[in-house]
């Protein structure tokens, strides 16, 4: 004969059935309260205001591993992650002046936002790749604007400033090698 019996906690209330081969719980989550949400409204409002980019990250069934992964590479490269409800930061986000249209963020939306232009871009994406299937790029801000998926991907494509740096050095520096090259061959042969 199933017993039964409740338990009332802070936050809701815990009904457990048992049964002869199944065991039933039923959690009553109360909601967020006003004070709450206008906490967390400012915490965004605080955290993106100083942000130069925010990019907006969609997540679905990842590892606990997996997220503090993600929070410590962006944490190394100063990046900031926050999860937050889509309604909560859209009433953050219609504070910023941000020009153009949102993006749809579908499913679970976190926002990585940093003061380096790129950083928080090319880290999600570096994520994105090795977990396809949980994680993607939705879209973002970026010089003050909304842009699309393609366009935050297309961002963090863009390499780091030392590595374009790297490149414009070898850039100037082939042609002087290519002319030392062909004066020591006319060197070589007088």
């Amino acid at each position: 004969m199933p017993t039964k019996w409740s338990t009332h906690l802070a936050f809701g209330q815990v009904d457990y059935n048992y049964g002869p081969k199944r065991v039933f719980l039923f959690l009553k989550i109360m909601p967020i309260t006003l004070d709450k949400k206008k906490e967390l409204v400012a915490d965004l409002d605080d955290a993106l205001k100083g942000a130069n980019s925010v990019v907006f990250v969609k997540f679905d069934k990842l590892k606990v591993s997996d997220v503090n992964s993600l929070r410590r590479n962006l944490q190394s490269q100063e990046v900031g992650y926050k999860v937050a409800k889509k309604t909560l930061l859209k009433r953050s986000l219609s504070s910023l002046g941000v020009t153009g249209e949102l993006p749809e963020l579908p499913g679970q939306v976190a926002v990585a936002y940093s003061k380096d232009l790129l950083a928080g871009a090319r880290e999600v994406f570096n994520f994105q790749k090795i977990h396809k299937e949980n994680v993607s790029i939705v879209g973002g801000i970026f010089e003050g604007q909304y842009k699309g998926a393609d366009e935050m991907i297309s961002i963090a494509t863009i390499p780091s400033l030392q590595t374009l740096r790297g490149m414009f050095v070898n850039l100037i520096n082939s042609p002087i090698q290519r002319f030392a090259v062909v004066l020591d061959q006319i060197a070589s042969k007088k």
